[in-house]
């Protein structure tokens, strides 16, 4: 149970650790610190909450075969467990709230199957490698995170919701995205439990709270070879009026982000190419669309500073245009200025740019603005990720209280919960699935509020 005494928790650990031979395992102090931390500290709210929090004990299988084995001790020793891929999550979705044991997933990263269409893929697997060996295919994913180096992808379906690719493809839960998910239950004998379709709903951004996430299937499209350009604009309206007019004209786009020039100083590989007197819109062009880009930013006054290829960014020592948005802004600005923290803000339809001109005068130097253009069931969904300079609690939700006065919906990344964070509502599905794949309440403790301890299995 979860409420074990210290000295009962010690036992379970040990007598854990024995039945683990042969499946790595590590509880050295640097390990557990290191892997009980996502980048939740982007929140000052949420470093506060979260900094102290540990793992007992890291455990790293490398076959599903030995997976089972690891989940099935966890539930006979009743121990708390919480998922890891590459830690890249901001709202500690990783972090073990109760102790107990840290599940890495990092060596369950087999590319099953790509087919025309779609790929199977363990969760394990890198998003940067899976999608380099369906590029070898001549197919890419529909989408990925701004940290597309380093997290995984069952990582990024179990917390994530969109990211880059998310203006062409639209988010996860879009249908026909994400097609599969298989599962291993966390009981003394684990179940294996296959969902399709919208069934993979039960599990995905559910934070890694109801079932352990073995395989996933991924709808592919055609491998473009995007063209990564940044067009400046004297103006921030004048950037997120060209972003609605490349929009309007249907032009092929990965990534569309217009960027306040207050960002430049944090953007120091861009130098000359984004000053700090301009505004910007980076994005991904698809070829035989850059020119029309081009005439749209000249007949808008703006200039294009680069137009490069993937190759031709690296050779030139700047970032993708993947890394320019998105939560990358955060970090980029975290890198120069701790004092920063950031919102997560969805707008209301249709878009009015004027709204986004008055909350940019409104707060003046306390907040910084870039917008994000995506897709959600087909339509243009507009959001922003704007920094916003620390106050303290009380007043970052005063000014949560004024954006929604503004229409706005707040994604708060200050808190830990599924609900609090994004879905604002129980999703009953999930909890329904959880008794099934986590009868004892052991998975990510806390980390939902639909669950409740009566719910749990009695011993």
């Amino acid at each position: 149970m979860l409420n074990q005494a210290p000295a009962s928790r010690a036992a379970a650990i040990a007598a854990l650790k024995a039945e683990l031979d042969g499946i790595r395992v590590y509880d050295d102090e640097k390990a557990l610190e290191l892997r009980s931390r996502d980048y939740f500290w982007y929140s000052p709210i949420l470093n506060d909450q979260l900094a102290d929090c540990r793992g007992e004990l890291i455990v790293m299988p490398t076959t599903q075969e030995d997976l089972i084995r690891v989940a099935a001790a966890v539930a006979r020793h009743r121990l708390p467990l919480t998922l890891r891929g590459g830690g890249t999550g901001n709202y500690g979705q990783c972090v073990p709230l109760e102790g107990g044991v840290i599940l890495d997933m990092t060596r369950l990263d087999r590319v099953l199957e790509i087919t025309e269409g779609h790929v199977r893929v363990e969760a394990g697997a890198r998003i940067s490698r899976l999608d380099d060996a369906v590029h070898e295919t001549g197919q890419a994913l529909l989408m990925y995170p701004s940290t597309r180096a380093l997290a995984t992808i069952g990582g990024f379906i179990a917390g994530g919701s969109g990211g880059i690719g998310s203006f062409r493809n639209g988010t996860l839960r879009d249908d026909g995205n994400v097609t599969y998910a298989k599962i291993i239950t966390l009981e003394p004998e684990p179940k294996v439990i296959e969902l399709r379709g919208r069934d993979v709903h039960k599990v995905q951004h559910a934070y890694g709270t109801n079932g352990i996430l073995v395989e996933v299937g991924l709808a592919l499209a055609p491998a473009t070879d995007w063209i990564h350009v940044a067009a400046l604009f004297d103006g921030y309206d004048r950037a997120l009026d060209f972003s609605i007019t490349v929009q309007d004209e249907g032009l092929d786009l990965y990534v569309l982000t217009p960027v306040e020039r207050r960002f430049a100083p944090f953007y120091r590989k861009l130098k000359e190419h984004f000053p700090e007197d301009h505004d910007a819109v980076f994005a991904m062009v698809a070829p035989q669309d850059l020119e029309r880009f081009r005439a749209a930013a000249g007949a808008k006054d703006g200039q294009i500073s680069f137009a490069l290829s993937m190759e031709e960014i690296h050779r030139a020592g700047l970032q993708p245009a993947y890394e320019l948005g998105w939560n990358h802004t955060t970090l980029q600005a975290l890198k120069v200025d701790k004092g920063w923290t950031y919102l997560q803000v969805a707008y209301p339809h249709p878009f009015d740019p004027a709204l986004a001109m008055r909350q940019l005068e409104r707060h003046g130097d306390e907040m910084i603005w870039h917008h994000e253009m995506a897709r959600e069931k087909g339509r243009v969904q507009i959001f922003a990720l704007p920094l916003v300079r620390y106050r303290g609690k009380d007043a970052m939700y005063q000014l949560i209280a004024e954006l929604e006065a503004d229409g706005c919906t707040i994604f708060d990344p200050h808190v830990v919960t599924i609900e609090d964070g994004g879905m604002k509502t129980i999703d009953d599905s999930q909890i329904e699935f959880k008794k099934r794949a986590d009868p004892y309440g052991l998975m990510n403790p806390g980390k939902t509020r639909g669950w409740k301890a009566e719910m749990a299995l009695a011993d």
